[in-house]
């Protein structure tokens, strides 16, 4: 069906699985039934069995709904009846879809939000981890530059060692 989408590996999004794989039938044909009035197709057929229907009974070629065409207007009357419901039960559903919809991406937003705030403490964890090695080594650059001013103290009294 149209408008339905596939996530990666195909597997279709869970609404969309419960709104049109899992729908009644009853819901099912609805849908189509409205997707087919709301169409460019229906105008044009509803238009061309309109012309026909007017010009074939102006024109005498049959003779079952003359002027003022109240058959037409009945049949426009009972497609109007059966038409109104059937939009409000398919807007319906379509705005059920929109909420779960916004509901699976709300859901989907917290998993993403606990997986960043579990990174982010693991990256304050390893930053924490990287600021004590940085100190151990600024303790042994530390070490080192005493030592190094030990051996040059040595070195500039004499007491250079013996090789």
């Amino acid at each position: 069906m149209a408008g339905t989408r596939t996530h990666p590996g195909g597997m279709r999004h869970p609404v969309n699985r419960a709104m049109v794989e899992e729908a009644p039938l009853g819901a099912r044909i609805a849908d189509r039934v409205t997707g087919f009035m709301g169409s460019w197709k229906f105008i044009i057929v509803q238009t061309v069995i309109v012309v026909i229907w007017i010009g074939g009974n102006i024109w005498l070629l049959f003779h079952f709904d003359p002027y003022p065409f109240i058959l037409l207007n009945l049949a426009f009357s009972t497609q109007a009846a059966y038409a109104a419901p059937l939009i409000l039960l398919a807007g319906n559903r379509q705005a059920l879809r929109d909420r779960m919809t916004l509901e699976h991406a709300a859901s989907e937003a917290d998993i993403e939000e606990k997986q960043n705030v579990e990174l982010l403490e693991g990256n304050k964890a390893l930053s924490q981890g990287n600021q004590e090695i940085l100190k151990q080594v600024e303790a042994l650059e530390q070490r080192i530059l005493d030592l190094e001013k030990n051996i040059l103290a040595r070195l500039g009294n004499g007491n250079a060692p013996s090789a």
